[in-house]
């Protein structure tokens, strides 16, 4: 007679792998509920982001009106900025300088560019993990974790809205576990309407100075400039060569992009950089690192860690 346990064991194995592929399946729906929410729900709170060691309280109000999304964000701390955004039309008022700066632009707001994009086209670099339900802001949030599979890109950690996947919280973890930048709503609203007036400008700018922000100009040419030696996953997403209001000099521009992480290379002629330092530069959660190649001035910058834009900038040739 067959050992019952012959028979059992490879049931156990398949109730584990459809299990755990059930489990990811669910991750990635929370993930992508997440993205849709920040854009497609109306919402206003408050939040803190804490990004090199400061934190800055801001209210934001987000409105959405038949696909069309505008919002108003608010600092509480220091001079008061505010940022209005309707559409890809943008403007920052800086009352300590009064001026109001115009720009071409949708992305801006720290909330959005502290979470995870392009969860779409996410690699098998990360692990996706459903983690306990917990509370944020008085509304009760389930823990949604994005764990890098090697040491060259961050993790998070998300805690989103049980009802509408709102990320209510957000860390961005380094590679010792550390938090590197948090996004925490102390208080929000997420009504079915918000008025076209509550995005209106809440500072008076008579008498500010009015700026246009100049747009780069894309030409052409095709910049000859590769990394040679990427992380796995990483792949060229973009190469475009620009030229820049205030530089003679065309500037090449490659992106770099496993699906979640993103790196920025910049090539420009070197003497136009004579200034800037090879090496490390940090600014909060982001990452730089300059070498000089030649007559070229290479600098890759992104919210990964330090040996990743190293090895990406330090890789680059001219094909």
């Amino acid at each position: 007679m067959r050992p019952s346990g012959s028979v059992a064991a490879p049931s156990i194995v398949l109730l584990l792998f459809f299990g755990g592929h059930a489990a990811a399946q669910e991750a990635r729906a929370w993930l992508e509920r997440m993205s849709r929410a920040v854009e497609e729900l109306n919402y206003r709170g408050t939040f803190v982001h804490v990004l090199g060691g400061t934190a800055e309280t801001l209210q934001i109000v987000h409105r959405n009106e038949d696909g069309q999304t505008g919002e108003r964000i608010l600092s509480l701390d220091g001079a008061g900025s505010e940022f209005v955004r309707q559409g890809d039309r943008a403007q920052a008022i800086f009352p300590d300088r009064r001026i109001v700066l115009f720009e071409t632009r949708s992305d801006s707001s720290p909330l959005v560019s502290a979470l995870p994009s392009n969860t779409t086209e996410f690699s098998p670099h990360y692990e996706l993990e459903l983690g306990e339900s917990s509370r944020v802001a008085e509304r009760a949030a389930q823990v949604l974790e994005i764990k890098p599979r090697d040491e060259f890109r961050y993790g998070y950690k998300l805690w989103l809205d049980q009802d509408t996947a709102m990320p209510l919280k957000s860390q961005l973890v380094g590679e010792r576990g550390e938090v590197v930048e948090q996004i925490v709503f102390t208080e929000i609203e997420i009504p079915a309407d918000i008025p076209a007036s509550d995005l209106e400008p809440t500072i008076d700018t008579t008498g500010f100075t009015m700026l246009r922000a100049p747009a780069s100009t894309p030409l052409a040419a095709e910049i000859p400039w590769r990394a040679m030696d990427t992380p796995d996953g990483f792949r060229l997403s973009v190469a475009t060569q620009s030229s820049i209001a205030g530089s003679d000099t065309p500037v090449g521009h490659l992106v770099y992009s496993d699906g979640l992480a993103t790196v920025s290379v910049f090539i420009e002629a070197s003497a136009a950089q004579a200034d800037m330092p090879d090496g490390f530069s940090t600014a909060g959660s982001t990452n730089a690192y300059s070498q000089t190649l030649g007559d070229r001035k290479v600098t890759a910058i992104g919210e990964v860690p330090r040996r990743t834009v190293r090895r990406i900038a330090s890789s680059l040739v001219a094909e």
